[in-house]
């Protein structure tokens, strides 16, 4: 069989991962899939099978050891990864004041920093052909944030800015660096979001600073999820459009609301653009101070 370029993917057993291994799979790629070695088992339950152009390999992004070896394997036996798709991720829901540091590492280290050394391990094979693409999945909450999810659209933004100074970086040799950002997408593999201790003990306790934050937000992006027509397979083909396109851009907007928000950025003052996303939240009359709270002494609305 005439084999053809090597793809390394990243989180490809659930979600868009897997949507994409499964188109991946159609191709002449060579195809690494990987995934933690928990999430292994997935791959199975979805008739996701080694070939001679598959491989499936476990890779817990954030351990160094795994990363080298993901490397070294492919350049051994196929001269190296001529693409590389970072989808691996995690998300944190949670208002600033309920992320404690190990938090903030944890969500950056998957998100951005582990991406980021997958990236610098297979640059120099690239840099050595000449050619080489870099596909990050990044997110809408790569270009604007939302309440209750700051430190996972900090890992997003920091992703867009490493990947900006990339592009002019390698584009000397040809290689390509773009960001995908989907939006809403109707998938359970993108309703899965960690909450801290504190921010679960806040939408559970009625009197919570931070309650009506909570439980207004988590079900307003479930309904924008469910009610979205994209889905982990259209967005798995503009990810293979991406991929097939001679010079891709460094964005990509993945769904409608992704391109409609770049949009309303580039259109609107952005006092005006931040005005309309607020009255757009859900509920946000009900959020900060109640009258309850609000009477009581200082020391006591600190103790809430």
């Amino acid at each position: 069989m005439n084999l053809g370029k090597t793809v390394l993917i990243t989180g490809a057993s659930t979600g868009l991962g897997l949507a994409i291994a499964r188109a991946l799979m159609k191709t002449n790629y060579r195809v690494y899939l990987t995934a933690r070695q928990s999430s292994l088992p997935r791959f199975e339950m979805h008739e996701v099978r080694e070939s001679e152009r598959v491989r499936i390999r476990p890779l817990d992004v954030t351990s160094l050891e795994q990363r080298n070896a993901i490397v070294a394997e492919a350049e051994r036996d196929s001269g190296g990864i001529d693409i590389l798709i970072n989808n691996a991720g995690i998300t944190y829901r949670a208002v600033v004041e309920h992320v404690a540091e190990d938090e903030w590492i944890a969500q950056m280290d998957v998100n951005f920093r582990s991406p980021m050394e997958l990236i610098r391990l297979v640059l120099p094979r690239m840099r050595q052909k000449g050619a080489g693409r870099i596909i990050t999945v990044s997110s809408v909450g790569g270009m604007m944030a939302m309440p209750t999810m700051a430190a996972y659209s900090a890992s997003k933004f920091a992703l867009e800015g490493a990947h900006e100074s990339l592009w002019y970086e390698v584009r000397p040799w040809g290689i390509k660096v773009t960001l995908l950002q989907p939006g809403f997408i109707d998938s359970e593999g993108f309703q899965k979001v960690r909450y801290t201790p504190r921010s679960s003990r806040s939408e559970q306790e009625l009197g919570d600073p931070y309650h009506q934050h909570y439980v207004n937000m988590a079900p307003f992006i479930a309904r924008l999820m469910k009610s979205s027509r994209a889905t982990p397979d259209s967005v798995a083909r503009v990810v293979l459009k991406t991929m097939r396109r001679r010079n891709p851009p460094l964005r990509v907007p993945a769904t409608f609301d992704a391109f409609a928000f770049s949009l309303l950025r580039r259109i609107l003052p952005r006092s005006t653009y931040h005005w309309l996303l607020y009255k757009m939240l859900p509920k946000v009359a009900a959020w900060g101070p109640s009258p309850r709270r609000a009477s009581l002494p200082s020391t006591i609305r600190q103790d809430d």
